[in-house]
């Protein structure tokens, strides 16, 4: 079993790296959708294990709340895309890619516990 926070934090840095790729790439060929899918699905892994990381307090903060809004997020992307509203599909995705980079900032600020994880201190 991988322990709750190398799961989360694996994913979500994978995410933010294909994210990033995935965002300068073109749009709408068949590697635009299949690494987009394999986003989606990273991104889901990273919210979910999320739910497992409770830090000091062993109970779930309001950081929590990003987990719960990144999967609605992520839900509404892919119905957009499905439906064919490309603008919306891209507003939640782009949407959802910026608030991954906030929160691995926020993760890296001295004194959490990805700052610690990363920089051992």
């Amino acid at each position: 079993m991988v322990p709750p926070l190398l799961l989360h934090l694996s994913s979500a840095t994978i995410a933010l790296a294909l994210g990033g790729f995935i965002l300068t790439a073109r749009k709408g060929t068949d590697r635009h959708r299949v690494l987009g899918r394999l986003w989606v699905a990273v991104m889901i892994l990273a919210a979910l294990s999320s739910f497992r990381l409770t830090g000091l307090r062993e109970s779930w903060s309001v950081i929590h709340l990003l987990s719960v809004w990144t999967l609605t997020a992520l839900a509404c992307a892919v119905y957009f895309i499905r439906k064919g509203d490309v603008k919306r599909h891209k507003a939640f995705m782009v949407g959802t890619y910026l608030g991954l980079v906030g929160a691995a900032l926020g993760a890296l600020a001295p004194g959490r516990l990805a700052y610690r994880f990363f920089f051992g201190a």
